[in-house]
Protein backbone atom coordinates (compact mmCIF):
# COMPACT_ATOMS: atom_id res chain seq x y z
CA UNK A 1 0.00 0.00 0.00
CA UNK A 2 1.73 3.39 -1.21
CA UNK A 3 1.42 6.01 2.32
CA UNK A 4 0.56 9.50 1.09
CA UNK A 5 -0.07 11.48 4.08
CA UNK A 6 2.12 13.10 6.41
CA UNK A 7 5.15 12.85 4.40
CA UNK A 8 6.71 15.92 5.98
CA UNK A 9 6.22 14.18 9.45
CA UNK A 10 9.11 12.86 11.32
CA UNK A 11 7.06 11.78 14.56
CA UNK A 12 3.69 12.17 16.75
CA UNK A 13 4.07 13.19 20.65
CA UNK A 14 0.70 13.01 23.05
CA UNK A 15 0.39 16.04 24.70
CA UNK A 16 -1.94 16.70 27.65
CA UNK A 17 -5.33 17.95 27.12
CA UNK A 18 -6.32 21.33 28.28
CA UNK A 19 -8.51 20.47 31.10
CA UNK A 20 -5.66 17.71 32.31
CA UNK A 21 -3.02 21.06 32.53
CA UNK A 22 -5.98 22.93 34.61
CA UNK A 23 -6.10 20.02 36.90
CA UNK A 24 -2.61 19.49 37.45
CA UNK A 25 -2.37 23.65 37.33
CA UNK A 26 -5.78 25.11 38.82
CA UNK A 27 -6.86 28.71 38.90
CA UNK A 28 -8.65 29.09 42.28
CA UNK A 29 -11.83 30.89 42.98
CA UNK A 30 -9.83 33.70 44.43
CA UNK A 31 -7.96 34.14 41.15
CA UNK A 32 -10.62 33.38 38.79
CA UNK A 33 -12.43 36.31 40.83
CA UNK A 34 -9.19 38.20 40.32
CA UNK A 35 -9.30 37.81 36.53
CA UNK A 36 -12.67 38.88 36.28
CA UNK A 37 -12.33 41.75 38.04
CA UNK A 38 -9.20 42.76 36.07
CA UNK A 39 -11.15 42.21 32.71
CA UNK A 40 -13.76 44.15 34.30
CA UNK A 41 -11.78 47.03 34.65
CA UNK A 42 -10.30 47.15 31.38
CA UNK A 43 -13.63 47.01 29.85
CA UNK A 44 -14.91 49.62 31.95
CA UNK A 45 -11.42 51.77 30.36
CA UNK A 46 -13.21 50.38 26.82
CA UNK A 47 -16.36 51.65 27.80
CA UNK A 48 -14.99 55.52 28.81
CA UNK A 49 -16.80 54.87 32.19
CA UNK A 50 -13.49 54.71 33.83
CA UNK A 51 -10.72 57.70 32.66
CA UNK A 52 -7.47 55.52 34.20
CA UNK A 53 -4.81 54.42 31.28
CA UNK A 54 -4.19 50.92 30.22
CA UNK A 55 -0.25 50.21 30.36
CA UNK A 56 0.49 47.35 28.85
CA UNK A 57 4.31 46.66 30.24
CA UNK A 58 6.64 44.04 30.33
CA UNK A 59 9.16 41.87 28.65
CA UNK A 60 9.04 41.93 24.78
CA UNK A 61 9.21 37.72 25.81
CA UNK A 62 9.50 35.84 28.42
CA UNK A 63 12.74 32.93 28.98
CA UNK A 64 13.40 33.10 32.09
CA UNK A 65 10.44 32.18 34.98
CA UNK A 66 12.49 33.41 37.93
CA UNK A 67 13.54 36.85 36.19
CA UNK A 68 9.71 37.30 35.30
CA UNK A 69 8.19 36.89 38.69
CA UNK A 70 10.87 39.21 39.95
CA UNK A 71 10.10 42.01 37.50
CA UNK A 72 6.42 41.37 38.35
CA UNK A 73 6.59 41.70 42.10
CA UNK A 74 8.63 45.29 41.13
CA UNK A 75 5.67 45.90 38.89
CA UNK A 76 3.06 45.20 41.61
CA UNK A 77 4.62 47.36 43.64
CA UNK A 78 4.57 50.05 41.38
CA UNK A 79 0.68 49.82 40.22
CA UNK A 80 -0.10 50.08 43.78
CA UNK A 81 1.48 54.09 43.97
CA UNK A 82 -0.17 54.49 40.41
CA UNK A 83 -3.94 52.94 40.93
CA UNK A 84 -5.35 55.95 40.88
CA UNK A 85 -5.21 57.14 37.21
CA UNK A 86 -3.33 53.83 36.04
CA UNK A 87 -3.77 50.16 35.01
CA UNK A 88 -0.86 48.48 35.24
CA UNK A 89 -0.93 45.23 33.08
CA UNK A 90 1.88 42.77 32.79
CA UNK A 91 3.10 41.82 29.72
CA UNK A 92 3.90 37.55 29.47
CA UNK A 93 4.40 36.77 26.18
CA UNK A 94 5.09 33.44 25.58
CA UNK A 95 4.68 33.13 22.15
CA UNK A 96 7.08 34.80 19.26
CA UNK A 97 5.50 35.52 15.26
CA UNK A 98 8.91 35.08 13.18
CA UNK A 99 8.95 36.40 9.76
CA UNK A 100 11.33 33.41 8.12
CA UNK A 101 12.70 31.50 11.88
CA UNK A 102 14.18 32.09 14.66
CA UNK A 103 13.47 30.84 18.92
CA UNK A 104 9.11 30.54 18.81
CA UNK A 105 8.93 31.47 22.69
CA UNK A 106 9.02 29.84 25.72
CA UNK A 107 6.13 27.75 25.36
CA UNK A 108 7.72 26.32 22.03
CA UNK A 109 11.43 25.79 23.45
CA UNK A 110 11.42 26.55 27.07
CA UNK A 111 15.03 25.48 27.23
CA UNK A 112 16.29 27.93 24.24
CA UNK A 113 18.00 24.72 23.01
CA UNK A 114 16.29 23.46 19.96
CA UNK A 115 14.28 20.52 21.75
CA UNK A 116 10.94 21.76 21.35
CA UNK A 117 9.70 20.29 24.98
CA UNK A 118 6.21 21.95 24.46
CA UNK A 119 4.33 20.05 26.85
CA UNK A 120 7.06 21.40 29.55
CA UNK A 121 6.73 24.90 28.16
CA UNK A 122 3.10 24.63 28.28
CA UNK A 123 3.67 23.73 32.07
CA UNK A 124 5.81 26.19 33.14
CA UNK A 125 3.78 28.99 31.41
CA UNK A 126 0.87 28.17 33.15
CA UNK A 127 2.27 28.20 36.43
CA UNK A 128 3.88 31.23 35.64
CA UNK A 129 0.51 33.00 35.86
CA UNK A 130 -0.75 31.50 38.38
CA UNK A 131 2.29 32.82 40.46
CA UNK A 132 1.59 36.80 38.87
CA UNK A 133 -1.86 36.14 39.83
CA UNK A 134 -1.57 35.58 43.39
CA UNK A 135 0.20 38.82 43.23
CA UNK A 136 -2.74 40.15 42.13
CA UNK A 137 -1.58 41.39 39.40
CA UNK A 138 -3.07 41.27 35.75
CA UNK A 139 -1.28 39.43 32.42
CA UNK A 140 -1.14 40.07 28.48
CA UNK A 141 -0.44 37.91 26.08
CA UNK A 142 -0.61 37.68 22.02
CA UNK A 143 -2.48 34.63 21.25
CA UNK A 144 -0.55 33.12 18.45
CA UNK A 145 -1.23 29.67 18.08
CA UNK A 146 -5.34 29.11 18.82
CA UNK A 147 -4.71 26.01 20.52
CA UNK A 148 -2.25 27.14 22.85
CA UNK A 149 -5.27 29.64 24.18
CA UNK A 150 -7.14 26.58 25.28
CA UNK A 151 -4.15 25.85 27.64
CA UNK A 152 -3.73 29.43 29.45
CA UNK A 153 -6.80 32.16 28.11
CA UNK A 154 -8.38 31.48 31.74
CA UNK A 155 -5.59 33.33 33.40
CA UNK A 156 -5.31 36.00 30.77
CA UNK A 157 -6.53 39.79 31.47
CA UNK A 158 -6.08 40.99 27.88
CA UNK A 159 -4.98 40.09 24.91
CA UNK A 160 -3.20 41.22 21.54
CA UNK A 161 -3.23 39.64 17.96
CA UNK A 162 -0.01 40.41 15.91
CA UNK A 163 0.85 42.33 13.45
CA UNK A 164 1.35 39.07 10.96
CA UNK A 165 -1.73 37.29 12.30
CA UNK A 166 -4.55 40.60 12.42
CA UNK A 167 -5.36 39.56 8.96
CA UNK A 168 -5.51 35.74 9.46
CA UNK A 169 -9.50 34.29 9.28
CA UNK A 170 -9.09 32.06 12.29
CA UNK A 171 -7.39 34.29 14.77
CA UNK A 172 -10.27 36.89 13.92
CA UNK A 173 -12.88 33.78 14.66
CA UNK A 174 -10.60 32.67 17.92
CA UNK A 175 -11.06 36.37 18.99
CA UNK A 176 -14.63 36.31 19.01
CA UNK A 177 -14.99 34.11 21.49
CA UNK A 178 -12.27 34.91 23.91
CA UNK A 179 -13.64 36.21 27.21
CA UNK A 180 -11.14 38.96 27.44
CA UNK A 181 -10.49 42.02 25.76
CA UNK A 182 -8.84 41.99 22.59
CA UNK A 183 -5.97 44.33 20.43
CA UNK A 184 -5.78 44.06 17.15
CA UNK A 185 -2.54 45.15 15.56
CA UNK A 186 -2.65 47.26 12.03
CA UNK A 187 -0.13 44.80 9.83
CA UNK A 188 3.43 45.16 9.50
CA UNK A 189 3.41 47.73 6.54
CA UNK A 190 1.83 49.80 8.50
CA UNK A 191 -2.41 49.17 7.15
CA UNK A 192 -4.40 50.52 9.89
CA UNK A 193 -7.51 49.40 8.17
CA UNK A 194 -6.97 45.83 8.29
CA UNK A 195 -6.92 45.95 12.14
CA UNK A 196 -10.63 47.54 11.70
CA UNK A 197 -11.46 45.11 9.82
CA UNK A 198 -10.48 42.33 11.97
CA UNK A 199 -12.51 43.96 14.79
CA UNK A 200 -15.25 44.35 12.47
CA UNK A 201 -15.49 40.01 12.30
CA UNK A 202 -14.33 39.67 15.82
CA UNK A 203 -17.35 41.60 16.88
CA UNK A 204 -19.97 38.87 14.94
CA UNK A 205 -20.83 35.31 15.34
CA UNK A 206 -18.78 32.71 14.38
CA UNK A 207 -18.83 28.95 14.20
CA UNK A 208 -15.35 27.30 13.35
CA UNK A 209 -13.30 24.39 14.27
CA UNK A 210 -11.09 24.09 17.70
CA UNK A 211 -9.93 22.26 20.40
CA UNK A 212 -12.30 21.25 23.50
CA UNK A 213 -10.74 21.58 26.78
CA UNK A 214 -10.90 17.46 26.82
CA UNK A 215 -8.70 17.80 24.20
CA UNK A 216 -11.24 16.16 21.40
CA UNK A 217 -11.84 18.30 18.63
CA UNK A 218 -14.75 20.26 18.64
CA UNK A 219 -17.15 23.13 16.80
CA UNK A 220 -17.10 26.41 18.36
CA UNK A 221 -20.34 28.53 18.54
CA UNK A 222 -19.12 32.20 19.83
CA UNK A 223 -21.27 35.17 20.47
CA UNK A 224 -18.59 37.77 19.54
CA UNK A 225 -16.19 40.11 21.54
CA UNK A 226 -17.33 43.63 21.63
CA UNK A 227 -14.46 44.70 23.48
CA UNK A 228 -11.84 44.62 20.47
CA UNK A 229 -9.41 47.86 19.98
CA UNK A 230 -6.99 48.58 17.69
CA UNK A 231 -2.99 48.67 18.71
CA UNK A 232 -0.96 50.87 16.44
CA UNK A 233 2.94 49.85 16.44
CA UNK A 234 3.86 51.60 12.98
CA UNK A 235 4.89 49.98 10.12
CA UNK A 236 7.96 50.04 7.60
CA UNK A 237 10.07 51.78 9.55
CA UNK A 238 7.30 54.33 10.22
CA UNK A 239 5.87 55.64 13.14
CA UNK A 240 1.76 55.77 13.53
CA UNK A 241 1.25 57.73 16.74
CA UNK A 242 1.04 60.85 16.35
CA UNK A 243 -1.80 63.23 16.14
CA UNK A 244 -2.84 63.29 12.72
CA UNK A 245 -2.59 58.60 12.93
CA UNK A 246 -4.96 58.98 16.04
CA UNK A 247 -7.58 61.17 14.35
CA UNK A 248 -7.05 58.92 10.90
CA UNK A 249 -7.64 56.04 13.06
CA UNK A 250 -10.32 57.33 14.53
CA UNK A 251 -11.90 58.25 11.61
CA UNK A 252 -12.10 54.77 10.35
CA UNK A 253 -13.30 53.45 13.18
CA UNK A 254 -16.14 55.68 13.53
CA UNK A 255 -17.00 55.13 10.00
CA UNK A 256 -16.88 51.46 10.96
CA UNK A 257 -19.52 51.71 14.09
CA UNK A 258 -16.55 51.40 16.45
CA UNK A 259 -15.93 53.42 19.26
CA UNK A 260 -12.57 54.48 18.85
CA UNK A 261 -10.32 52.85 21.20
CA UNK A 262 -6.56 52.92 20.76
CA UNK A 263 -3.67 51.44 22.38
CA UNK A 264 -0.71 53.00 21.13
CA UNK A 265 2.35 50.69 21.13
CA UNK A 266 5.60 52.41 22.26
CA UNK A 267 8.04 49.85 20.65
CA UNK A 268 8.17 48.01 17.18
CA UNK A 269 8.10 50.59 14.44
CA UNK A 270 6.82 53.29 16.55
CA UNK A 271 10.26 53.38 18.21
CA UNK A 272 11.94 52.64 15.01
CA UNK A 273 13.28 48.84 17.27
CA UNK A 274 15.13 51.24 19.32
CA UNK A 275 14.12 50.54 22.68
CA UNK A 276 15.37 54.14 24.46
CA UNK A 277 13.19 55.70 21.66
CA UNK A 278 10.17 54.06 23.65
CA UNK A 279 10.09 57.40 26.03
CA UNK A 280 9.86 59.76 22.97
CA UNK A 281 6.38 57.86 21.65
CA UNK A 282 5.11 57.98 25.92
CA UNK A 283 5.74 61.84 26.05
CA UNK A 284 4.12 62.68 22.54
CA UNK A 285 1.19 60.38 24.10
CA UNK A 286 0.98 62.37 27.47
CA UNK A 287 1.05 65.67 25.43
CA UNK A 288 -2.16 64.53 23.42
CA UNK A 289 -4.04 63.34 26.24
CA UNK A 290 -3.01 66.46 28.14
CA UNK A 291 -4.93 68.10 24.73
CA UNK A 292 -7.63 66.21 25.70
CA UNK A 293 -7.93 63.39 23.58
CA UNK A 294 -9.61 60.47 24.73
CA UNK A 295 -9.25 57.88 22.10
CA UNK A 296 -6.09 56.48 23.29
CA UNK A 297 -7.16 54.44 26.07
CA UNK A 298 -3.77 52.44 26.92
CA UNK A 299 0.09 52.26 26.16
CA UNK A 300 2.62 49.19 25.92
CA UNK A 301 5.90 49.14 26.60
CA UNK A 302 8.29 46.97 26.23
CA UNK A 303 10.31 46.39 29.44
CA UNK A 304 12.91 44.15 31.53
CA UNK A 305 14.99 44.22 34.69
CA UNK A 306 17.88 45.38 32.81
CA UNK A 307 18.09 47.63 29.39
CA UNK A 308 19.08 46.34 25.93
CA UNK A 309 19.02 42.70 24.17
CA UNK A 310 21.41 39.72 23.52
CA UNK A 311 21.39 36.87 21.06
CA UNK A 312 21.23 33.05 22.44
CA UNK A 313 24.75 31.46 21.04
CA UNK A 314 24.73 29.73 24.16
CA UNK A 315 22.46 29.20 27.09
CA UNK A 316 25.46 29.35 29.60
CA UNK A 317 26.43 32.68 28.26
CA UNK A 318 22.61 34.42 28.35
CA UNK A 319 22.89 37.78 31.23
CA UNK A 320 19.89 37.63 33.69
CA UNK A 321 17.26 40.38 32.82
CA UNK A 322 18.08 41.15 29.16
CA UNK A 323 15.88 40.17 26.52
CA UNK A 324 16.66 37.61 24.08
CA UNK A 325 14.15 39.33 21.40
CA UNK A 326 13.24 42.85 20.82
CA UNK A 327 15.67 44.94 23.00
CA UNK A 328 13.68 46.40 25.95
CA UNK A 329 14.29 49.42 28.71
CA UNK A 330 15.47 48.76 31.86
CA UNK A 331 13.55 48.99 35.37
CA UNK A 332 14.80 51.92 36.54
CA UNK A 333 13.72 53.80 33.27
CA UNK A 334 10.18 52.04 33.11
CA UNK A 335 9.98 52.93 36.97
CA UNK A 336 10.48 56.48 35.93
CA UNK A 337 8.38 56.76 32.89
CA UNK A 338 5.45 55.12 34.77
CA UNK A 339 5.45 57.50 37.61
CA UNK A 340 6.29 60.56 34.92
CA UNK A 341 2.68 59.09 33.29
CA UNK A 342 1.08 59.66 36.71
CA UNK A 343 2.04 63.05 37.26
CA UNK A 344 1.09 64.42 33.96
CA UNK A 345 -1.71 62.51 33.14
CA UNK A 346 -5.26 64.76 34.67
CA UNK A 347 -8.45 62.94 35.49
Amino acid sequence: MTIRDNLNISKFEPLSSPAELKSSLPLSDAGSQRVMNDRLTVQNILEHKSDKLLVIVGPCSIHDPIEALEYAKRLKKLSLEVDSKLMLIMRVYFEKPRTTIGWKGLIYDPDLDGSCHISKGLSIARKLLLDIDELGLPTATEILDPVTAQYIADLIAWAAIGARTTESQPHRQLVSGLSMPVGFKNSTNGNINTAIEAIGAAIHKHVFLGVLDDGRSGIFHTKGNKYCHVVLRGGNKTENYSSEYIAYTKELMIKNSLIPNIVVDCSHSNSGKIAKNQSKVLRNVISQKKDGEKSIIGVMIESNLNHGKQKVDDTSTIKPGISITDGCIGWEETESLIKELYRELKI
